[in-house]
């Protein structure tokens, strides 16, 4: 009795169940060489498997029959692209008609009821082909403007270098001709117009305005360097003109006390008089045009002739040579009709 119970509760005991389930898991589980533990396979469960049968379907293509060889199990997209030799047709232009419906390329044929030697209907889709012509020209500007940017980028990255350039030599006082900075400029410019001509979406357009505010960060730096080139430098270097004037004044006489000799004034010289033309009375009716001449500066007095007509005497008190009495100096009036 007793041994009896003592192997029931044997059987039941806890610790025979659980090595009962490591045995079992161990006949499941396998360690490869590389310390991984995986479950095992069986060789004979990949030869169970039956690979799906060749099916021959046949499609029409307005009036020509096409046999196409394909697997039961394909899609009716693998169909079209099989298709498109024979018949000349982009996989995306065709419309597949099976059993009067249209199938998705998506579509396996298993599953719609596609059998051997099952008719299949191939149209050509003119909204479908107008959709991908304008998908291509989509992807060619796209392209385009690619391709586009990525010259500019390359075309301003070498002008770059010289705007550093530039920079570094005016910043320690290299006299830079003008038309050297104008010509990057105007190379500058060119570049900011091919970009402003570009029309792009999308990560190229982002790629195109951060290369427009690169172009015209550079021009505001050579507008700086052109501005700061064409002042006097204050580090002591002088232009050729006030280092020619230095040494005139250098080489100048000086005086034993180190003072530089002043030279004498000279007198000024009176400039000729001009010769006496004869006086003429001018009248208010007719003006004649009088010919400029340059004029001349002198102290000497014109005198007029006593005799000219339309003149009244005057009595003077000077004395005349021949006797002493006094007669009178004749003041020359002129009347005005």
């Amino acid at each position: 009795m007793n041994k009896t119970k003592t192997k029931i509760i044997s059987e039941m005991s806890p610790k025979n169940s659980m090595d009962d389930i490591s045995i079992a898991a161990e006949s499941e589980w396998e360690l490869r060489p590389g310390g991984m533990l995986v479950q095992k396979r069986n060789p004979d469960s990949d030869r169970a498997v039956v690979p799906p049968p060749t099916i021959r379907v046949r499609v029409k293509h307005n009036s020509i029959y096409h046999e196409i060889y394909i697997n039961s199990q394909a899609s009716f997209g693998e169909l079209k692209k099989m298709l498109s030799a024979p018949t000349g047709l982009h996989p995306d232009d065709q419309k597949l008609l099976f059993k009067d419906k249209e199938r998705d390329s998506k579509a396996y044929l298993d599953v719609v009821g596609v059998k051997d030697r099952s008719k299949i209907v191939v149209m050509e889709d003119p909204m479908r082909q107008e959709r991908r012509f304008l998908e291509m020209r989509k992807n060619a500007k796209f392209e385009k403007a690619a391709k586009s940017v990525s010259e500019i980028t390359l075309e301003v990255d070498k002008l770059a270098t010289k705007v550093a350039a530039l920079d570094s030599a005016i910043s320690k006082g290299v006299k830079v001709a003008d038309t050297e900075v104008l010509n990057l400029i105007e190379l500058l410019m060119t570049q900011l117009i091919k970009l402003d001509g570009i029309i792009a979406d999308g990560d190229i357009k982002i790629q195109r305005r951060l290369q427009v505010k690169r172009v015209q960060k550079y021009v505001e730096t050579l507008d700086l360097l052109k501005i700061k080139n064409a002042e006097p430098r204050s580090n002591g270097s002088q232009n050729p003109l006030q280092q020619q004037q230095q040494q005139q004044k250098a080489a100048q006489p000086r005086h034993s006390t180190g003072t530089i000799p002043t030279a004498a004034p000279q007198p000024r010289q009176q400039p000729a008089a001009a010769p006496q033309q004869p006086h003429q009375p001018t009248s208010r009716r007719s003006v004649k045009p009088i010919p400029t001449t340059p004029a001349v500066v002198s102290t000497r007095w014109e005198t007029f002739d006593n005799s000219s007509a339309g003149f009244v005497p005057y009595p003077s008190t000077s004395k005349t040579n021949n006797g002493n009495t006094t007669q009178s100096n004749k003041l020359n009036w002129e009347f005005f009709d």
